[in-house]
């Protein structure tokens, strides 16, 4: 793959294969088939089944977990699959629940990721509020990611489970992504509020980030997720700005150009 492109290949829901030059990074590992997981306190029924196979998806460098306590960010399958992958970024609680080869980070903690004829890649973690002010003791810990190298600008950011808010705003001020991966969907499990970016979150995204593709991700394959990506390319199109987005298909790789001209914003 040319240096000057970031190949994403969505798996389903939160899942996406990342791959940049030599690397490999797996998000939110989802591969279970449909299914109900539980009824109360909150229902987790999944929809769809992943469109790869664990097996099918081969050597990842790193995993980058959100969150590892909801069922559609890691699922049984996927939880099995995080012993394989040569690191696990997540949450620090998260990462003292899982053990093994996971690292907890905290929000804007960077590390740096080294190998053998492969380009230092960065991978900080990045705030996220998964729902409204005051939802953290009922979602527990979350994180996003961005991801750079020793090149002007920064390659992606991943927003994890989160609305917008001042975390993700100081996000837009101090990183310039190419590419915004933003777990869309308006997920509703507990009530009627958003614990995920509904149309008007992305909207903001849009706004926070004017030169970067975004591709909205999570919309689909589970009961609670109330807004579909035709719905938010709806939006989108209504507000004139339709060509912000670019689509993904399930098992499809896209394949995006890097050109990498920017200067980093300003922390």
């Amino acid at each position: 793959m040319p240096a000057s492109h970031l190949r994403l290949t969505l798996v389903g829901g939160p899942t996406m294969l990342i791959e940049y030059e030599e690397w490999r990074f797996l998000t939110d590992p989802t591969f279970d088939p449909p299914g109900l997981y539980r009824e109360r306190p909150v229902r987790f029924e999944k929809t769809s089944g992943p469109a790869l196979a664990a097996d099918e998806i081969g050597p990842v460098d790193a995993v980058l977990l959100s969150h590892d306590q909801h069922f559609d960010n890691l699922d049984h399958a996927g939880r099995a699959m995080l012993s394989s992958a040569g690191v696990v970024y997540t949450t620090k609680a998260g990462a003292a629940r899982l053990g093994g080869n996971a690292v907890g980070l905290a929000p804007f903690e960077t590390v740096v990721l080294t190998g053998q004829g492969k380009r230092d890649l960065r991978i900080t973690a990045t705030p996220a509020r998964h729902g409204p002010i005051g939802i953290e003791p009922l979602s527990g810990d979350v994180v996003g990611f961005a991801l750079g190298d020793d090149r002007p600008g920064d390659l992606a950011y991943l927003t994890g489970d989160t609305v917008w808010y001042e975390g993700t705003a100081e996000v837009a001020r101090r990183f310039s992504p190419e590419v915004v991966i933003l777990f869309t969907g308006a997920a509703e499990p507990r009530g009627r509020f958003h614990m995920t970016m509904g149309s008007e979150d992305a909207l903001e995204a849009a706004n926070a980030f004017p030169d970067a593709k975004l591709v909205a991700i999570h919309n689909e394959g589970w009961v609670h997720l109330r807004e579909s990506l035709d719905q938010l390319v709806d939006v989108f199109e209504k507000f004139g700005k339709a060509a912000r987005l670019i689509p993904i298909e399930r098992g499809r790789p896209l394949l995006l150009p890097m050109p990498r001209t920017r200067t980093k914003a300003s922390a």
